[in-house]
């Protein structure tokens, strides 16, 4: 069935008034998940988008499952990459971060990321914050000062062993050494500063790595890596080569080294230094090109702080464009907001956590996002509710109260034991979100939505509403159908929050009654109890163009 005129898709948001894996966190009332600080050297992208929504769908499923869930996110905003991109455009540091930190709010408030704190490291308590715990790690006897020698990435700020870099070929004939990882060029770097112990904590590093808390298991190999030949870490900067950072406490010839000042931002977070509080982390969600600074440098650093490691680290893989790595030579960078403008916030939101995941790199594609918006979003979910409540089927606009000698009179064996299974939808997602795995969520709820549209199909309800003899087979029906999109929408909230809350809304479903355990409570038992839907003014199913 075709669905309305061919024109955006404003529905998401104005025309939808009311008619008549293994988890770490289950047993816990207070979750707290976080996503890295993005570097605002550049303006945010898709990945970055990502790495928010795959944090915010797994925030909203433990708010739904009745827990106090505080989400951080925020930007990284110190470093030798920051000072040269401010320079590079004229600008002060700090007012350039400011713009550029306000893009990857504007993106993050747009696209509906539910945090609770949204951290700059520009922050004054976070300066407080990082250089409270250098003075924990001094009087601790963990930083000492040496000399430093050995390669070092500028782009990725961090240093590299021998075995991280190679040479690559440049088209001049010469070779430059390079990143293994990244590609990008490294240099030779010798200058003293302050050194971390980090040779000090191979044992326990090993321990935390074994117990599991990388996710997935795969990607701990980064780490284990970097374990065999563990070396002790430069910590601090010449601040006559990197004064955008902070200071050394004691030492104002000396700048803290990016990624410590940046991995504080947690405890920051979490009330560090006065009162530390929901500590430690149940979720930290990571990009696959930082888990080295997670899963080695970040479990060092608390060790050696004598503060308790994060219950677990989620790497997630890179989105590519096309097939290929986003970048601006290439030109395929995605801009996200430009994106939400042609596909809506919803829409793009969808596109993002069905197609992305943990596993492999994801690819973008504009034809790919719209074809599974508009197949899934339009043409499945809301084109069965558009159907189930339109004026000429369903004449007295209600959910109609369940009755179970209707049930047995008129569906078959197998669609009577596919609704009754409806209930069991719920542990099925749940384990999904608990895994993190939003796109095996929606293919088990799309699962039902598209058997209850074929469902709709078989009985030919347009067919009956034309005679009132077969009133009690069409009501019986439309329950189903209902039933089916008000179990569904309660399990879409993490991943379209927005719609689902608009198609509850219409279905007359309370804020009240949209938590997971309420999926297992059939709505209506008794004829009596027929609900009214909400008022609907506008025809709301359109296309994306």
């Amino acid at each position: 069935m075709r669905l309305g005129r061919l024109c955006n898709l404003v529905w998401l948001r104005k025309n939808w008034p009311c008619l008549t894996h293994k988890s770490y966190c289950s047993n816990s009332k207070s979750i707290f998940i976080t996503t890295p600080i993005f570097y605002v050297n550049a303006a945010p992208h898709i990945g970055h988008l990502y790495t928010a929504l795959l944090a915010d769908a797994t925030a909203r499923f433990y708010r739904l499952q009745g827990k106090d869930v505080v989400l951080s996110t925020g930007t990284d905003e110190h470093g030798l990459k920051i000072q040269a991109s401010a320079a590079k455009h004229n600008k002060n540091p700090k007012l350039y971060c400011d713009e550029v930190s306000s893009q990857f709010k504007a993106l993050f408030d747009r696209a509906g990321v539910s945090y609770n704190h949204f951290i700059r490291t520009t922050d004054k308590t976070h300066t407080r914050a990082v250089q409270h715990f250098w003075e924990t790690l001094v009087r601790k006897g963990h930083i000492y000062k040496g000399q430093y020698e050995g390669w070092y990435s500028v782009s990725d700020e961090e240093f590299l062993s021998e075995e991280e870099v190679c040479d690559q070929k440049l088209e001049s004939g010469e070779t430059q050494k390079v990143s293994v990882s990244s590609g990008q060029p490294v240099v030779w770097m010798a200058e003293e500063n302050y050194m971390f112990r980090l040779t000090s904590f191979g044992p326990q590093l090993r321990e935390w790595l074994n117990s599991g808390v990388i996710y997935p298991k795969e990607k701990r190999n980064q780490a284990e890596m970097i374990l065999k030949n563990l070396q002790d870490l430069s910590v601090s900067r010449s601040r006559s080569r990197l004064s955008w950072g902070i200071p050394v406490p004691g030492d104002s010839s000396q700048t803290i080294y990016v990624w410590l000042d940046a991995l504080i931002n947690y405890l920051t977070v979490a009330g560090f230094p006065d009162d530390l509080q929901n500590w430690p982390a149940d979720i930290q969600i990571v990009g696959q090109d930082i888990i080295k600074f997670h899963a080695v440098f970040w479990p060092a650093f608390l060790i050696a702080a004598g503060l308790d490691l994060p219950k677990q680290i989620v790497c997630h893989a890179h989105w590519t464009v096309d097939g290929y790595k986003m970048s601006k030579s290439r030109g395929n960078v995605v801009d996200p907001q430009e994106r939400m403008n042609k596909l809506t916030e919803s829409g793009f939101r969808y596109f993002l956590l069905k197609s992305g995941n943990t596993f492999t790199n994801c690819n973008y594609n504009d034809e790919v996002a719209k074809e599974l918006i508009n197949a899934e979003i339009v043409n499945t979910y809301l084109n069965l509710l558009s159907r189930s409540s339109s004026k000429s089927i369903n004449k007295q606009a209600i959910f109609p109260s369940f009755d179970e000698g209707d049930f047995q009179t008129f569906f078959t064996e197998e669609e009577r034991n596919m609704f009754n299974n409806l209930p069991n939808l719920t542990e099925i997602c749940t384990t999904h979100y608990q895994g993190l795995l939003c796109y095996k969520a929606s293919e088990a709820i799309f699962e039902y939505i598209r058997w209850s549209n074929k469902l709709f199909n078989d009985h030919e309800p347009w067919h009956m509403c034309k005679d009132p003899a077969n009133d009690n087979h069409l009501n019986c029906l439309l329950h189903v159908t209902m039933e089916t999109l008000r179990v569904c929408s309660i399990l879409l909230q993490p991943l379209i929050p927005d719609i689902a809350a608009q198609v509850l809304d219409r279905l007359g479903v309370s804020d009240d009654d949209r938590q997971f355990r309420h999926c297992k409570e059939r709505r209506q038992s008794h004829r009596d109890q027929d609900h009214h839907l909400k008022v609907q003014k506008n025809h709301i199913m359109d296309r994306i163009k």
